[in-house]
């Protein structure tokens, strides 16, 4: 069969309105991440498939957004630093209670060993081992970070509990205990598609624009047939729309499925943005979720300030979940950031801490739990799924609100 010819007409990224203005010093590294990422179109012919210029703009050595040392995460409220907000970043309490789960695995298990995946500043390390120490668990805690920005600031952070604490270059072979990855999904590089007018797939991929298109230099999106096993994941996930534009998340479905192969006994709590399958790919999405925060502006177009911006798409929790049992691991409970946080015991924390204090100190520590909770702001759309071996029984937070049905 011959393949499909590549109609599609190239269309480029238009910055949005509303873009901070930066500093010369970071717009000259803009210009070098544009650089090497023209270099990296010019060395795959002219094409490179989105997944490829996002894996780039994110984590080339010294150049992508989490390897070159910006400041990205806001921290203890403050909102005009950074990029964006998590939440360890807006309270303790959010770590206070996630540990209240840790400790039912640890007990579980046996283990004293906790490892979390992109630990940010280092704050939901910090609020977890504190946490657990009040519980009488003294653990021993591993980060994996593949930002040396970031790992030398949870260093800082993280000083007084060094003795405890080790940074992984390499998974283990095997791993007891509990595994912790906070925002960790959605900003792993996603392969971008489209259902053409005549219901076929196609892959996105971005070419360069040069300054005699008249719009150069910068970048465009220009889309081509899917390869075989693309197409074949896709069709087995949607009914072809036509003109719909989404995410397939693939690398991040290997992750957790290799789980399986390294994570003997204990479990793992993946809290992300995201919704399951149906919800994913209904309809009315039609435009997908990829979206772009810098300096706490928020915008849609990933191919504007190439390495000064982060980069993310939310999560089909339900093809985490499928991974995860092909992996051969349990998927223990599936819900919402809220009723996990609510389960685990936040509202209790909540009002311990505001015992004593004067009214301000108790809008403090209230404006930032409301914000973990709201179905309009965190709540709904922030899901914790758990997987896992060996376990006996769900775990504490999920008995109640369990959405597995829904995956």
């Amino acid at each position: 069969m011959r393949p499909m010819p590549d109609t599609s007409p190239r269309f480029p990224a238009a910055a949005p309105d509303g873009l901070p203005a930066l500093d010369p010093d970071a717009l000259a590294h803009g210009k070098r991440v544009a650089a090497h990422l023209h270099a990296c179109i010019a060395r795959a012919g002219g094409w490179l498939p989105f997944e490829q210029w996002m894996d780039e703009a994110l984590y080339a050595p010294g150049l992508g957004y989490y390897t070159a040392g910006s400041a990205k995460l806001a921290e203890g409220g403050a909102w005009q630093a950074g990029d964006f907000v998590t939440a360890p970043e807006l309270t303790p309490l959010f770590g206070q209670a996630l540990a209240t789960q840790v400790a039912h695995v640890l007990q579980q298990t046996g283990s004293d060993q906790v490892m979390e995946f992109g630990a940010g500043t280092g704050a939901l390390a910090e609020s977890l081992i504190d946490a657990l120490d009040g519980m009488g668990l003294a653990v021993r805690y591993a980060i994996v970070e593949v930002s040396g920005d970031l790992r030398a600031r949870q260093r800082e952070r993280l000083a007084r509990h060094a003795d405890r604490i080790t940074w992984l270059d390499a998974l283990p072979d095997g791993f007891a205990g509990c595994v912790i990855a906070n925002e960790v999904l959605d900003a792993m590089p996603v392969r971008l598609f489209r259902w053409d007018e005549q219901g076929r797939p196609c892959e996105r991929g971005v070419v360069s624009l040069t300054a005699e298109s008249g719009v150069g230099p910068g970048f465009a999106w220009q889309d081509r047939p899917a390869p075989p096993e693309l197409a074949a994941a896709l069709q087995a996930r949607m009914p072809p729309l036509p003109g719909y534009v989404s995410e397939i998340n693939l690398r991040a479905e290997a992750w957790v499925r290799e789980m399986g192969a390294w994570l003997r006994r204990g479990a793992a709590l993946l809290i992300d943005y995201g919704f399951p399958r149906a919800e994913y790919y209904h309809p009315q999405r039609a435009t997908g979720t990829l979206m772009c925060h810098v300096r706490h502006h928020a915008h849609a177009e990933p191919l504007v300030l190439p390495g000064l911006q982060d980069i993310t798409a939310h999560v089909d929790f339900t093809a985490m979940a499928d991974a995860a049992l092909e992996g051969g691991l349990d998927v223990l409970g599936y819900t919402s950031q809220a009723r996990f946080l609510i389960e685990a015991g936040l509202p209790a924390l909540l009002a311990q801490r505001m015992q004593g204090a004067d009214a301000a100190e108790q809008a403090r520590a209230a404006a930032p739990v409301h914000k973990l909770l709201s179905e309009a702001e965190m709540g709904e759309l922030f899901k914790v799924l758990a997987v896992g071996r060996g376990l006996d029984g769900p775990l504490p937070a999920f008995r109640r609100g369990d959405r597995r049905h829904m995956l």
